[in-house]
């Protein structure tokens, strides 16, 4: 593929240079170091700012806050990312964790007129981009690469498959009326009738997808 072969030359010119070989290292580091604190501090449960609630700013991390162990995963997620950017073999990964984490917080200060905040922001976001594309070599695969087989198609797989769901939609109703979900037996009838043709349709799409998933060994690279 022509596209592939290009970017390969490029990814592989870039990575050669040296100075950029020092700004790559240079950048994952203090991309490290940036997210370690913040980390540490949600997963040691304190709050990340003194910011009011009648602050936007305010209002959101101290939500944010009182999730728990939302709010530690965050952390977590952020110190894991942070090691594994440190160790070339294993950065890709700490870029790939690093880039929506690091997207979702740009966005947030841009959204609430964080002051200052935004641009450091941005700018972490820029470094996560360019680490991403530095291994552009190790994630490719995403964009150029396909198994060489579609998968086996049954027979009268189209009719059989939605009528498996539709079945399913009447046991589901089934079981509603006998334990009084929520009194929805209270409308059983058309309860009933959406369960079965929400089963209908999904079991439709899961055949067509099934019909054009490709499986078994994944193509050689143009290398």
């Amino acid at each position: 593929m022509k596209i592939e072969k290009t970017l390969d030359n490029i990814h592989s010119a870039v990575t050669k240079n040296r100075f950029l070989q020092i700004f790559t290292a240079f950048t994952r580091i203090l991309l490290a170091i940036g997210f370690t604190p913040p980390s540490i501090k949600k997963i040691m449960g304190e709050p990340f700012t003194i910011l009011p609630d009648s602050h936007p700013v305010g209002h959101y991390f101290n939500a944010l806050y009182q999730t728990g162990f939302y709010y530690e995963f965050i952390g977590w997620a952020q110190l894991i990312a942070a090691i594994l950017l440190i160790f070339p073999r294993t950065a890709h990964l700490g870029a790939l964790i690093f880039f929506p984490i690091i997207l979702n917080i740009a966005v947030l200060t841009n959204s609430v007129g964080f002051k200052g905040t935004w641009l450091i922001t941005n700018l972490m976001f820029l470094a996560a981009t360019y680490l991403v594309c530095w291994d552009y070599d190790r994630i490719k695969a995403i964009f150029f690469r396909s198994r060489k087989l579609k998968a086996g198609f049954f027979k009268y797989e189209f009719v059989w498959l939605p009528a498996l769901f539709a079945f399913g939609g009447i046991v589901l109703s089934g079981m509603v009326y006998l334990t009084g979900l929520a009194n929805l037996h209270k409308q059983l009838f058309y309860l009933t009738i959406g369960l079965v043709a929400s089963g209908f349709v999904f079991g439709l799409i899961c055949a067509l997808h099934h019909k054009f998933m490709y499986v078994g060994d994944v193509e050689k690279s143009l290398e």
